[in-house]
């Protein structure tokens, strides 16, 4: 199938290393063609859809006006795989993110955001290391040895998690409480020359979740995003780069489809993973073929459905290493429009969820590229 976001879109994974190619860092290429900068830092939005900027403008001018063009997050559109993208500077196939949760072989089903059993709510820190889930060079770890200082600005409560470790090894972490530290410790860490710093802000998606995207709530904490923006812009240093992206957009889920309380979804079926918009099917052995005819007869039209090896050959994944390439359901699943496929037993509290996202749909492939200079 043809992909909804064309793939000459730029990928969320090529903007870290262009943005130390523009600082000077060897060994990494500028693809997004940026000028050179004395410091840069990448701010990732959790959340800010490009659909939903433009439909917002109103509450974000800064980030309207300073919006260059749109980049597309790979699948699924998730904060794990968004995370491991500026990480690695890899699409999920590559860094194994692949999903909020996905079968790791030998230990279940991981809840990659708590690093946590999918099933039981056990951790699993022990059993699958974080530097082992997900091997490769961080693009930190690269630029550290580059000779460019590396940071990260982010919540104090992500400090030490598996996810961190996983994605952001190697620099140091500078954690904050709210909007004005993080603006003050992301412009402190860019004073020195070729600084390199990413920092992060997570409410603006937990308010699309509770409410929806385009709420009330949601827009009033974009405005507070949008104004976060401008503090920093109007304290860049003479030659300091911001780019500030997203890990996904979102939708709100209108008629949703119970997988638990769907008989014909379960037969043959071992473990589910992914998300209400984006989900890994594990089948038995030998059942593949009539685990992908149910699911397609009974979710239709209504997402797409494809086995592993056509998701794999369709591009959703980017480029699939041998070691990623079990982590994909058997059968995987992409919604369309606005609907979605709810666990609510397995899954009350994600189940619940007004805003969701995962998908191939523009509106949640799709995030800004905002670039400012001091």
């Amino acid at each position: 199938m043809e992909l909804p976001v064309a793939a000459h879109v730029p990928h969320l994974g090529q903007v870290v290393p262009s943005v130390l190619s523009a600082l000077g860092a060897a060994g990494f290429a500028n693809t997004l063609s940026l000028a050179e900068a004395s410091s840069a830092c990448v701010l990732l939005i959790d959340g800010l859809g490009w659909e939903l900027l433009a439909e917002h403008a109103a509450d974000a001018p800064v980030l309207t006006q300073l919006a260059k063009s749109p980049l597309r997050v790979g699948f699924p559109a998730t904060t794990a795989a968004g995370l491991g993208a500026i990480g690695t500077g890899l699409a999920s196939g590559e860094h194994g993110l692949v999903g909020y949760s996905f079968e790791v072989p030998g230990a279940g089903v991981l809840n990659a955001l708590r690093w946590r059993s999918h099933v039981d709510g056990g951790d699993l820190r022990g059993a699958l290391p974080p530097r082992e889930v997900q091997p490769l060079p961080t693009t930190f770890e690269r630029a550290a040895a580059a000779g460019i200082t590396t940071s990260v600005v982010s919540s104090a409560k992500f400090a030490d998690t598996a996810l961190t470790r996983a994605t952001q090894s190697g620099a140091r972490y500078v954690g904050v409480h709210a909007l004005g530290d993080l603006a003050a410790c992301i412009l402190h860490c860019l004073e020195p020359r070729q600084a390199f710093c990413w920092g992060y802000h997570s409410e603006l998606d937990m308010l699309g979740h509770i409410y929806g995207p385009g709420s009330s709530p949601w827009r009033m904490q974009l405005r507070h995003v949008d104004r976060l923006v401008e503090s920093i812009v109007d304290g860049l240093p003479s030659g300091a780069l911001l780019a500030v992206v997203a890990d996904h957009g979102m939708v709100t889920v209108e008629g949703a489809l119970d997988i638990d309380d769907t008989p014909a979804l379960l037969g043959g079926v071992r473990a589910i993973g992914g998300e209400v918009r984006a989900r890994h099917v594990y089948t038995e052995p030998g059942a593949e073929a009539d685990v992908l005819a149910a699911w397609r007869d009974v979710v239709g039209d209504r997402a797409w459905t494809l086995s592993r090896d056509e998701a794999v050959e369709a591009g959703w994944f980017g480029p699939v290493a041998d070691r990623v390439r079990p982590r994909i359901g058997d059968v995987v699943v992409a919604a369309k429009g606005r609907f979605g496929l709810v666990r609510e037993l397995a899954e009350a509290v994600e189940s619940s969820l007004v805003g969701q996202h995962g998908s191939l749909t523009p509106a949640e492939q799709l995030v800004p590229l905002v670039l400012a200079r001091g």
